[in-house]
């Protein structure tokens, strides 16, 4: 029994000894809410902007897809061109050996007839010559013509090829930023993304305004309370380019999915001319936004958010633009 307790004083002992010759580790303070909110902040701007960068991608890629449609088109007629031309050669050349294109001025002067005989012969060679050589000329510009389309062709296909890796590489980027932000809103908020609205949006909602801009409006109302989805432009979920091109989409006006793109394709106006349905582009032209009237405006702010209405001077702005 001695024994035992012995073993036990030992043990208890070496414990105590031991937590006193360790060394104090400070216990990890969880980030605080402001923190956890800098951090989201940060993270959501960081991606709109890879975001956004996918969504030119995309555009490109389309113009590509466009251009390729456009070449192989031509290319068609111009094979068909270049083939009746080689018939056109090959034809003339059978007929130049069957009218003796290939007499020599000696046996011409020789046969019977005289010169009248050989000059109508000379300017049988003469224009069949001619014609020789235009066809031979055609043919030389149409093949010449389909291999510089066909160039193209290759091209624009090794572009997109290029475009479509990039594609993906920008997608499992995207997909692993995502994962990291809602992860730091669970911390934050208890959930990764924001509750359905109680209310779904309603183009019921909207101001009165008149033309294309006023169907805008109305749209970017029926889309409150939808969920911001990178890369979307509706009717489910947009993100923030993909709500204003899909506005101005139901308005009967095209724009790219894209931020900076719409800036270009827009006509730029002051702040003083602003009226609803204009756009709200933002430093860094990373965000845009439509404007509807009364200093406010409706976008997809960030992945995890919904489709909201506020004060236009949400951040920083780079300038304004009207779609023509």
């Amino acid at each position: 029994m001695s024994s035992l307790r012995n073993t036990l004083r030992a043990l208890v002992v070496a414990a105590v000894t031991a937590t006193l010759v360790a060394p104090a580790v400070p216990a990890r303070a969880e980030p605080s809410p402001a923190e956890l909110t800098r951090r989201i902040e940060k993270s959501s701007t960081e991606l709109e902007h890879v975001v956004e960068a996918y969504n030119k991608l995309r555009e490109e890629m389309k113009a590509n897809q466009a251009a390729v449609t456009r070449v192989q088109g031509r290319i068609g007629p111009l094979e068909q061109q270049a083939e009746r031309s080689r018939a056109d050669v090959g034809e003339l050349a059978v007929t130049a050996y069957k009218t003796g294109s290939h007499l020599s001025t000696t046996e011409a002067l020789l046969r019977p007839g005289g010169s009248d005989t050989l000059l109508d012969r000379l300017h049988m060679i003469d224009r069949l010559t001619r014609q020789r050589q235009e066809t031979i000329a055609t043919f030389t510009n149409d093949q010449r013509r389909l291999l510089a389309e066909k160039t193209r062709l290759d091209v624009t296909l090794g572009r997109q090829a290029a475009q479509a890796r990039e594609l993906t590489a920008a997608k499992k980027r995207i997909e692993r930023d995502l994962a990291q932000l809602y992860e730091l809103r669970r911390q934050a908020y208890g959930r990764a993304t924001e509750k359905p609205a109680a209310r779904p949006g309603s183009a019921d909602d909207a101001p009165a305004v008149s033309g294309r801009a006023g169907v805008a409006v109305r749209y970017a109302y029926g889309a409150l309370g939808k969920p911001y989805v990178w890369g979307a432009d509706g009717p489910n979920g947009y993100d923030c380019s993909g709500l204003t091109s899909a506005a101005w989409r139901a308005a009967g006006k095209s724009l790219p999915h894209n931020a900076r793109m719409q800036w270009g394709a827009v006509a730029h106006i002051s702040k003083g001319e602003l009226r609803p349905g204009d756009l709200v582009f933002y430093r860094g032209l990373g965000h845009v936004a439509l404007y509807v009237g009364g200093g406010q405006v409706i976008d997809a702010p960030s992945a995890g958010r919904n489709v909201l209405k506020r004060g236009m001077n949400l951040m920083p702005i780079q300038g304004y633009g009207r779609v023509r």
